[in-house]
């Protein structure tokens, strides 16, 4: 199964200073077929404008994770973990038992980032708090981990679940071949460009949601950016 999702599909909300793309149900958005891929729950394309931002709210029983594009979000939580997350930046928080946070732009410019949220494998845990930084070389031509729970080098942040977040640039004629196992789920977002899987095309901010064993080919046509997501696509929490 190979289902690409067009961008001009997305769900789109202009609260002003907040412009956000909800690519699954969230919110005030709610589309019985579109609430999950797998354990992946969510995944939001947000802008958020200079001086505004989320004021403390509650999480709980969730892996959080953002990916800052551009700009720079100022974060603080009940933990008492304070940081500035930039680009090259990945955040996560287990909100397990519950935890409250805040974000909010101060910087003089918009923040663009991804907002990603996973089921974690389970229930109960402790709240904590990882992050990492990473250069643009890092990611290009290749696919390089940046949150998982199935591997462990220590530039990863950890994820409580069994799941891996991939981020990616190619040069124009440039590909990558990503081997997926049977019982899992591959979600492949554009960010910029446009690649081929399996023989069809993927422009820029379209999605790919891929149940298949075989191995992923994915070529750039022109230079392109993308996040990639391994998760099960049978995703439940042990008690």
């Amino acid at each position: 199964m190979l289902d690409i999702i067009k961008a001009d599909r997305r769900h789109f909300s202009d609260m002003g200073w907040l412009k956000t793309y909800w690519l699954f149900s969230f919110s005030d958005y709610y589309d019985p077929r579109n609430l999950r891929f797998g354990a992946l729950r969510v995944f939001n394309d947000d802008v958020v404008e200079p001086g505004t931002g989320f004021p403390t709210h509650p999480h709980d029983e969730m892996e959080i994770v953002t990916i800052v594009l551009s700009g720079e979000m100022t974060h603080a939580d009940s933990m008492g973990n304070k940081a500035v997350i930039r680009p090259g930046d990945v955040q996560r928080m287990s909100a397990g038992t519950g935890l409250t946070h805040s974000e909010f732009n101060l910087a003089a410019g918009p923040v663009h980032f991804y907002q990603i949220w996973i089921y974690p494998d389970q229930a109960g845990l402790t709240p904590s708090y990882d992050q990492k930084t990473h250069r643009p070389a890092d990611w290009q031509n290749r696919l390089l981990p940046v949150a998982s729970g199935q591997q462990s080098p220590t530039d990863v942040v950890t994820l409580h679940t069994d799941a891996t977040i991939y981020r990616c640039a190619l040069d124009a004629g440039k590909q990558v071949v990503f081997r997926n196992t049977a019982g899992r789920g591959t979600f492949l977002y554009l960010a910029d460009g446009s690649v081929t899987v399996h023989g069809q095309t993927l422009r820029k901010e379209d999605q790919a949601r891929i149940a298949t064993d075989e191995p992923l080919v994915i070529a750039a046509g022109q230079a392109a950016e993308l996040i990639l997501i391994d998760v099960p696509v049978r995703a439940g929490r042990k008690k």
